[in-house]
């Protein structure tokens, strides 16, 4: 019999990207989501979609049925969801819940969350492995929740789980996601592009496919781990800029700052840090056997394209959603950028 994955909240990005590998593989699928994103006409094909809200219990059980050989999550959020997930157990295989990368500290105990600056963002190896520090347990970040979903899961033996933490996750299907950056910028046909730190800064990209390929892999292969999920490269913020400017085809002249303080915020990009945040792929390699399926240029082009259509005819702040809200801000207001260049090329 084909075994059957159950996809919660995989109408999104990362599950659009799911669906039709595990499909091609002989997996039955189910796409359970509250409904609020349009599903496909070829994910519908693929998939039995299922409407419903995560925090109704019996909803969730019922749409589980007589059970299914995994169940991946992509919106767990809370720590409850992890009780709820542990709860249904007897309907479950084996697990496959998202978290994030953000959850690593350094070991002075300072995060991603918390940092403001160059003096308080983490100093971490290069590249993080699993086994790195991460943040204490609490109800107060994204990060503290994501690690008390992990706690509860892989301290326990009822059910296999697999814990997968991705970079900064890029792909068509997704609401502004950091490429709006650059993407607006060539909309608006900006002539200068300014970059921070020269352009060096590295925050590692996770392309959908590679993220679906891996999530595939571990289906296949049920255990409980941890395991990092980034491109087989981690892009500079200037490799970034000029993947997106070809995806794009803008026209624009890089202008590489010496620092960030050079004028307040201009040139910090979503991307922009001040010591790389690069993580590590051996685990995944090694107990998976996994292999990244594309690049952060190959994949970035169906990205851009997606968020053009996603904003065409309509304005891109009505899209703000989440934590796109902080990433946005006044980034595409560009009287003191304009201002700063003129400064340098007496434009």
């Amino acid at each position: 019999m084909a075994k059957t994955a159950f996809l919660l909240g995989g109408s999104g990005q990362t599950g659009r990207a799911l669906a039709p590998r595990l499909v091609d593989r002989g997996w039955k699928v189910t796409v359970a989501s509250r409904g609020e994103r349009p599903v496909s006409d070829e994910l519908r094909d693929q998939a039995r979609i299922v409407q419903l809200d995560r925090e109704d219990d019996e909803t969730l059980r019922s749409a589980l049925g007589g059970g299914v050989d995994v169940l991946v999550d992509f919106v767990a959020f809370e720590a409850r969801h992890a009780d709820q997930l542990l709860a249904l157990a007897d309907s479950i295989g084996s697990l496959i819940v998202l978290s994030s990368s953000s959850v690593y500290a350094d070991e002075e105990g300072r995060t991603l969350d918390e940092a403001t600056g160059p003096a308080d963002f983490p100093e971490l190896p290069v590249p993080i492995p699993e086994r790195q520090r991460t943040v204490e347990v609490a109800d107060t970040t994204y990060s503290t929740k994501k690690v008390a979903i992990e706690r509860r899961l892989l301290d326990q033996d009822r059910v296999p789980t697999t814990i997968v933490r991705p970079g900064a996750i890029h792909g068509p299907g997704g609401i502004l996601p950091r490429e709006w950056y650059f993407v607006k910028r060539a909309l608006d046909g900006r002539r200068y592009v300014p970059l921070a730190d020269r352009g060096a800064g590295r925050f590692h990209t996770t392309s959908t496919e590679n993220l679906a390929q891996l999530l595939l892999l571990a289906a296949e292969r049920p255990g409980t781990r941890v395991l990092n999920c980034g491109d087989p490269e981690s892009s500079t913020v200037l490799g970034i800029a000029r993947a997106i400017a070809a995806g794009m085809d803008a026209d624009w002249a890089e202008v590489l700052l010496a620092n960030s303080a050079a004028d307040g915020e201009i040139g910090m990009t979503p991307w922009s840090v001040p010591r790389p945040f690069v993580l590590d792929m051996t685990e995944a390699e090694v107990v998976l056997g996994y292999r990244a399926v594309t690049t952060y240029a190959e994949s970035v082009p169906a990205t851009c394209r997606s968020v053009v259509e996603a904003t065409e005819g309509r304005d891109w702040r009505d899209l703000l959603t989440g934590r796109s809200a902080d990433l946005w801000g006044g980034n595409f207001e560009y009287e003191a950028e304009d201002e700063f260049i003129r400064g340098l090329t007496g434009d």
